[in-house]
């Protein structure tokens, strides 16, 4: 919000600035909203302009059988790696930020190391290491890798809660004859889950979105959808890759609207511990 005490000359840039980040914005948008108008063209081919509308390439997507078995199979994956993810995640953060210790540092760069390593890289050392032992070519293999992914934006997000928790909470439970799990459970849980719900969504984003690890661990049964999307494109590209993409749009922004109106519980729950 522009102050009414400024310039003229902060005015202008004020304006200026604002109207770059918007250009910015659309030129990041631009390329969705290209996609989109594809997936209803009754063409057979990914071409402008749209000559007739129809919804076939939905139809192919929500009942063809390569389409349905990887829309499933991530439907299997990512929450199964969320739930490990967040259960993970969430007692490493509550045990990092409840006690100082040494190499306090070094385990959380290793927690989230997997968010800032090439995940090329952490697909060829989870092939490396779960070959050996059999986990490739299996759900249980990749959904171990897809939450290991998860785990750090879990660990950052319910870090970021608990710094502003009231640990006063904790000690007037403890006062009262609860235990430390009762604690957790009844007292610290509650106030925390925006931070662990965000976390547990960016985590389910980060695994259904995943392909590079997929491509090396996943065999022919266990493909997801965005390994058949990246087949499709890489063997025959079908206006149904177009429909699987506007579904995963829809899908990321009903994430996004979560995770505002979680943010903005979170802003009312840390106002009201003041």
């Amino acid at each position: 919000m522009l102050p009414s005490y400024a310039s003229p000359v902060e005015r202008v840039w004020f304006y200026l600035f604002r109207g770059f980040n918007i250009l910015v914005l659309v030129f990041l948008v631009s390329p969705l909203l290209a996609i989109i108008p594809l997936s209803f063209s009754a063409d057979s081919f990914l071409v402008y302009p749209i000559k007739e509308l129809s919804l076939r390439w939905y139809e192919e997507f929500f009942t063809s059988g390569e389409w349905t078995r990887a829309l499933m199979n991530s439907f299997i994956v990512a929450p199964a790696a969320t739930l490990i993810a967040t259960a993970l995640g969430t007692l490493a953060a509550v045990g990092l930020t409840s006690s100082e210790f040494p190499g306090k540092s070094l385990i959380m760069s290793i927690l989230i190391s997997p968010m800032v390593v090439p995940v090329v890289i952490v697909g060829v050392g989870a092939y490396l290491f779960m070959a050996p032992l059999g986990l490739t070519n299996n759900y249980f293999g990749l959904i171990l890798v897809h939450a290991a992914l998860g785990v750090p934006f879990v660990v950052i997000t319910v870090s970021a809660t608990l710094k502003g928790f009231n640990v006063n909470l904790m000690k007037a439970s403890a006062n009262l004859g609860a235990g430390p799990l009762t604690t957790f459970r009844r007292v610290v849980m509650p106030l925390i889950a925006p931070g662990v719900i965000s976390g547990a969504l960016f985590a389910f984003a980060t695994s259904f979105d995943e392909v590079v690890v997929t491509l090396f661990l996943a065999g022919p049964e266990q493909v997801t959808l965005p390994r058949q999307m990246f087949s499709g494109i890489k063997e025959n590209i079908s206006p149904a890759i177009a429909a699987a993409a506007t579904v995963l749009i829809l899908f990321s922004i009903a994430l996004l609207l979560t995770l505002e109106w979680l943010r903005g519980r979170a802003e009312r729950i840390r106002t009201l511990q003041r």
